[in-house]
This record gives structure tokens, C-alpha cells and sequence, in this order.
């Protein structure tokens, strides 16, 4: 870090292009951007990169709002659009030109595909050849009638560009290696590598952390800064989310918007938790709240390698999250993702009860519906799958066990009892009675333990279920 970045104020950006969604990747960008400017007492920017203008749409800038929101990745200015500066922009660009740092050129599609391919056959690098690129004592070509000229940035030719990556440490690039950059469309239009560089100075942007995808823009950006006579950030490059198969994240590994998150069932905390740690650790740490992520958070432990995304590691950190929320937050998710299948909770035993049982089971807000789901729907009954269950032992186990529940205390000790003085007076294993009485009260033979299950749908509920269970075995 220079000594010019250290007695700025710290300043970094997420700055999304408009044309999809928000995904993981660029969640976890803005996130540690976020991070490292909370961590330095600094300022969060947000800048919609919405020059593609045909592909940009306000849907998606309204998904990069949302999945902002939802994570609660609150920025200090902004949101900042480009198509809203082009003026300004342009007014850089005439700088450029009039200082020697840009020129017009002419070059045709044509001329420029049969120069690449020319290039090609000779094996040589694909690039810009300088055709009218002005240099001391060249004749450049005669400007041809009707033709609109794209402005490209005069790349130096010797030396190299050198930063210190806060992630992948020094790079150099020899400038050889770079032609002469478009830099305004020929309709006028500024391209993306100069909004950025005109941006990021005049934001007094100190700290640029994106993507390793970027690298190759790096040193032409800064390049065009220095010819604009802007102060250079500290760049810091983060390399991409694999899948687990180890290729790039895609749709098929759950490369979709953060708001889908939302959807499946994942706490906001969760998935800023399972970012954070794709690409940055803080020592054998696995769980840590928002408030210590950016005490933590600091470029010394941002990884040079790729991170996987572990769909299974995710589950477990929000199944962690899940039993660690307010009891009345996990109530209002339930009640409402419940009321969209058509359940509700006032007809059935207190949901706070029912989260108490089914909690441990879920590791997603849409299985602790489903779990709870359970209390609040009249089940369907398989009935070849009980008369499988159930032999002449089993029967008589059950119908002494409906007996015996009008006596009982309703109270996961009595219940309890009833179970294991009833398989003790048949000679049953647990299982024989508990998965025909599961079956029988849920539609299902896999639930929490049966005797809190009976407590919560109440002793009405019970005995009209297994009665009714029993006729249909006796039918």
C-alpha cells in the first residue's frame, strides 16, 4: 500500500453491470469490498455499470438492489449510474485527445478483421497494429469520406505497469503487451475500461477489490489514470467460485441470484457467513457474527487460489444460524412461507411450540415449513403402506394404545409411558408401534419423537387419527 492510499480516507465500490442477476460472485465482491471499508472506518460505494445499454435493464439493476438489501450490504453513496455521467466522460475523453494521449481512428470492420487475420497466419499476437496511431515525422492515411472514427487511448510502447496486488502481490506488465485501447465507440459512446478509470478517480476510489476475471484490464486502466493525471488505487484481484465438480459456477451448482437464497430457505447472516470464508479465512474460524467479520476482515488473509462452493457447507452454516435467530423471527419466516401453501397457524397447536420440536431437524427455512407443515394439514393416509406395517400384534398394540390415551396425561412423560408400557405388554420393538402411529398422525414415518408430536396436535386430534387408522386396517 502506498503512502498516498494510507492517509486517504478508505473508499472501495461495487460496481455491477445491470445485465443479470446478482450471483454469488458478485455478492461475495461486494461483500468483501463492504467489509474492508467497514474494517477501516471508510466509505461503501455503489455504481451501476449500465453503459451495455442493450443489454441493461432496470429489472436487473432492481435484483442487484434487492439482493443488496437482503444481505444488508448498506452503502454510503449511491447508487451512481454511468449512463447519468456521459457528459462527463466525454469531457475526458476531448482531454485525452487534446493532450496527445488519444486519437481518431479510421479503421473499417473489415480492415480491422483482415488485419487480425493477417496476424494470425503469421502467428503473431491479435492486436491493434497503429495504423493511426501518430507518431513524430509518420504520414497518417487520408480520412476516409463518411466514416465515424472510434477514439483509442495512445498506450505507451516501453516500460512496463507495475502495481502491488492486495491479493496475488506485485504484477507487472510489460506495456508491449497492450495496444492502443477503444475508448469511445464510433457513436461517441465511451467504453467500459475508461468509465471505470474516470469513475474510480473522481469517486477518490482507494481501494478497488474485483474480480481476477479483471487482471487484464488492470494495467491498461491504469494507464489512462496516469494520463489523466489521476491517484492510482490499490487494486486487489479475488479469484472465481468453482463448483464442486471444481469448473466454474454455473446455473446446475446454484450459480443464481442471491435472492433465490431468499427463497430456498437461507438466512441473510448465513450467506454472508459462507461468503466470507470462500476466498478469506480468520484462522480455523467457521461462525462468526456480521461485527467480528469486520474487525477481521483485512487483505493479509484473502486467498491467491480459487474457492468451491459447497452446497452441503452452506446447510450446515444456516442450519447453525437457524437455531441461533430469534425465536420470533423463525416464527414470522414459518407463518409466512406456511400461508403460502394454504396453512394456517391459528388452526393448530402455538407454532412457537412446534418450532421448539422441529428446529433441530431443518436445515433450511423450507424444511422447518415442511416440518411444521405437519401440524397444520390433515395428512394423507397410505393405506397399503400401514397394512404393511401393521400384523396382528401391532394391531392389538394399537388398539390398547387408542384405549389407553383417554387416561392418560397429556404431557410428553405420559405419552411417553403409555408407548413403552403398550410395546411392553405385546412384546413390540419401538419402531413397530412408533411408524404405524407416525404413519397413522402425519402421512409420513419420519417426524420428531412421537410422544411431543401427539402433545402439540392435542389429544382430540390423536385419538380421531388413530381410530381412524384402525379402521381402515380392520376394513
Amino acid at each position: 500500500m502506498s503512502n498516498n492510499s494510507q492517509i486517504r480516507t478508505v473508499r472501495t465500490r461495487f460496481a455491477p453491470s445491470p445485465t443479470g442477476y446478482l450471483h454469488l460472485g458478485g455478492a461475495r465482491t461486494a461483500l468483501y469490498s463492504w467489509a474492508f471499508a467497514r474494517h477501516h472506518q471508510g466509505q461503501f460505494i455503489l455504481r451501476i455499470e449500465d453503459t451495455d445499454v442493450e443489454r441493461s435493464t432496470p429489472e436487473a439493476v432492481q435484483a442487484i438492489m434487492d439482493g443488496m438489501h437482503w444481505l444488508n450490504l448498506d452503502y454510503d453513496e449511491g447508487p451512481f449510474f454511468q449512463m447519468q455521467r456521459m457528459d462527463r466522460y466525454k469531457s475526458m475523453i476531448s482531454k485525452l485527445l487534446e493532450q496527445g494521449d488519444a486519437y481518431l481512428c479510421y479503421c473499417s470492420t473489415e480492415e480491422l478483421n483482415q488485419m487480425r487475420e493477417q496476424q494470425r497466419e503469421k502467428g503473431l499476437r491479435i492486436r491493434y497494429d497503429g495504423t493511426w496511431r501518430p507518431e513524430p515525422g509518420k504520414t497518417l492515411p487520408a480520412v476516409p469520406a463518411g466514416v465515424n472514427p472510434v477514439v483509442r487511448f495512445k498506450n505507451p510502447q516501453t516500460g512496463a505497469v507495475q502495481w502491488d496486488d492486495l491479493v496475488k502481490g506485485p504484477i507487472s506488465i510489460n506495456n508491449e503487451e497492450l495496444d492502443d485501447l477503444i475508448i469511445a465507440r464510433a457513436d461517441g459512446t465511451p467504453t467500459y475500461n475508461f468509465c471505470v478509470v474516470v469513475d474510480d478517480w473522481e469517486m477518490e476510489i482507494t481501494h478497488v477489490i474485483r474480480g481476477d476475471d479483471h487482471i487484464n484490464n488492470t494495467p491498461r486502466q491504469i494507464n489512462i489514470l496516469r494520463a489523466l493525471g489521476g491517484a492510482q488505487p490499490v487494486y486487489g484481484h479475488i479469484p472465481m467460485i468453482l463448483g464442486p465438480d471444481g469448473e466454474k459456477l454455473s446455473k446446475r451448482h446454484g450459480a443464481v441470484s442471491v435472492i433465490q437464497y431468499h427463497e430456498m430457505g437461507f438466512l441473510p447472516e448465513a450467506m454472508i457467513n459462507y461468503l466470507a470464508r470462500l476466498g478469506w479465512s480468520h484462522g480455523d474460524d467457521e461462525i462468526f457474527s456480521r461485527a467480528q467479520l469486520v474487525e477481521w476482515f483485512d487483505s493479509t488473509s484473502l486467498s491467491k487460489s480459487a474457492a468451491q462452493f459447497d452446497p452441503e457447507k452452506l446447510a450446515w452454516v444456516n442450519a447453525h444460524y437457524m437455531k441461533q435467530a430469534p425465536r420470533v423471527l423463525l416464527a414470522s419466516e414459518t407463518q409466512q412461507r406456511l400461508a403460502a401453501i394454504g396453512l394456517d397457524t391459528e388452526q393448530g397447536p402455538d407454532l412457537n411450540a412446534v418450532l421448539d420440536v422441529v428446529v433441530e431437524r431443518a436445515s433450511t427455512l423450507v424444511q422447518l415449513r415442511d416440518e411444521a407443515a405437519l401440524f397444520y394439514k390433515e395428512p394423507a393416509l397410505n393405506v397399503d403402506e400401514l397394512k404393511t406395517m401393521a400384523d396382528d400384534a401391532v394391531l392389538a398394540g394399537l388398539t390398547d394404545f387408542l384405549a389407553g390415551l383417554d387416561s392418560v396425561e397429556w404431557t410428553v412423560e405420559g405419552l411417553s409411558g403409555l408407548v413403552k408400557s403398550t410395546i411392553k405388554t405385546h412384546n413390540l420393538k419401538m419402531p413397530k408401534l412408533a411408524m404405524p402411529l407416525r404413519l397413522m398422525l402425519t402421512g409420513i414415518t419420519q417426524t420428531p419423537s412421537i410422544d411431543k408430536v401427539m402433545v402439540l396436535m392435542g389429544q382430540s386430534t390423536v385419538k380421531a387419527r388413530i381410530a381412524n387408522g384402525l379402521r381402515e386396517l380392520q376394513s
